[in-house]
């Protein structure tokens, strides 16, 4: 991923909702299990000795994601920020039910009750990638849940049905690959590849 502009995503350690396989938004603040923690500390370990160019962690406010992301900004010795816009989805009344009973109700696309729209999670989330525009050069790894790397993957690389796994990484380069699908406007933002 070097030359051309980039950035790592990494989603969080394992929690209690994705052992027993339930949803778990941006509106639920739940831990990290302790294999969660294992996890990420094993994640970190293997990014920093990819040397993969990192020179700063910008982790979501939520403890999953924090504690992953300060986790990965310790083991490569870099600052750690945080970010808002990397907030899972809020899921309202869709929180804590099984996700097989909630996958056809988000290949529907409906918005859960008390919850946000796909459309403006993911308004939300490409606003903050462009908001990267000042740190790239710094190569930073975003740290979020699996809704965000959902949109990264589907809406800014066109890899729609990819789905990541607890602290799976992914590095995701600026000017290569095919054209990433026409936003809201009909505007074509960057070409975007992405790499596990």
């Amino acid at each position: 991923m070097s030359g051309a502009a980039s950035f790592h995503f990494a989603r969080h350690g394992q929690t209690a909702d994705n052992l027993r396989g339930v949803r778990c938004g941006g509106d639920r603040d739940v831990p990290l299990t302790d294999a969660g923690v294992a996890q990420a500390r094993a994640a970190a370990e293997r990014f920093r000795k990819s040397g993969a160019p990192c020179g700063l962690v910008i982790a979501g406010p939520l403890e999953r994601t924090a504690v992953t992301g300060a986790l990965f900004a310790e083991a490569l010795g870099v600052p750690l920020a945080e970010r808002g816009w990397l907030r899972e989805r809020a899921l309202g009344d869709w929180n804590g039910v099984a996700i097989d009973v909630t996958r056809p109700w988000f290949a529907a696309g409906r918005t859960p009750p008390g919850g946000e729209s796909e459309e403006d999670f993911a308004a939300r989330v490409l606003a903050g990638v462009a908001e990267l525009e000042d740190v790239l050069d710094r190569r930073p790894l975003l740290v979020g849940s699996k809704g965000i790397g959902r949109i990264l993957l589907h809406r800014l690389a066109g890899r729609p049905g990819v789905e990541l796994g607890n602290c799976d990484v992914v590095g995701f380069a600026r000017g290569a690959g095919p054209a990433s699908p026409p936003d809201g406007d009909g505007a074509e933002r960057p070409l975007w590849r992405c790499d596990r």
